[in-house]
């Protein structure tokens, strides 16, 4: 079997008992980030190998990953944070393991889309997921001009590097008064939202840096 395991997004607490308890069982945990899992598995006294999985895996590792799992034990895929192939490594894996015959089922656990979603004061009802906006200044504006009569409320991710800039995008592709909330540090210490309209964001982290990872909820438009 391949389990794939969400895992907290910040606060080490949020783990279901299944969780724990298949990260116990299994013969191998495949980790994105083998630092931050062993961080997690100590803390809930785990002691289950840990062996690396993430964008820049080889393909040959992958396929020795799958073939332990077609000699019959069972292994374990978690992301850094939050569930693995939601803007996370995992899919070939999932997939190459299917295509194996293997049997494959998933452990839920906590998400930062869900949550910021929950959190952001907009409807909830139907939302759409786009994952992280483009990098490049002149993709990012047209890809979120394309968004702008979307009747789903919008999510997204975006680094503290560049989210000023994506707000300023925001604020041309969406308007200055299209309510945002702009989550960060969720789950964590030092978790916010800022519930308030693009400009306002934008005037916000312009004097506050921007620090942490960020989810953005757009209103529909």
């Amino acid at each position: 079997m391949l389990y794939v395991v969400g895992t907290p997004i910040g606060n080490l607490e949020d783990i279901t008992l299944r969780a724990v308890r298949i990260l116990s069982e299994v013969a191998l945990v495949a980790a994105e980030d083998t630092r931050s899992a062993r961080v997690l598995l100590r803390h809930h006294g785990i002691s289950t190998p840990v062996t690396s999985f993430h964008d820049f895996t080889s393909a040959g590792k992958e396929h020795r990953l799958v073939e332990r799992i077609v000699a019959g034990e069972d292994v374990a895929l978690i992301s850094e944070a939050g569930m693995p192939a939601i803007s996370d490594p995992g899919f070939s894996l999932i997939k190459q393991a299917l295509d194996a015959g293997c049997e494959v089922t998933c452990v839920p656990g906590p998400s930062a889309v869900l949550t910021a979603l929950v959190l952001s004061e907009l409807p909830a009802h139907a939302f759409r997921y786009v994952g992280f906006l483009p990098r490049r200044a002149g993709e990012r504006l047209r890809f979120l001009k394309s968004l702008a009569t979307d009747r789903d409320t919008l999510v997204c991710f975006e680094s503290p590097h560049r989210l000023v800039a994506a707000l300023r995008d925001a604020v041309e592709a969406f308007g200055a008064d299209r309510r945002i909330a702009v989550a960060r540090e969720l789950t964590k210490r030092y978790e916010e939202v800022l519930r308030t309209t693009t400009a306002e964001a934008v005037a916000h982290f312009q004097e506050s840096k921007p620090r942490g990872e960020f989810t953005l909820v757009v209103a529909a438009g």
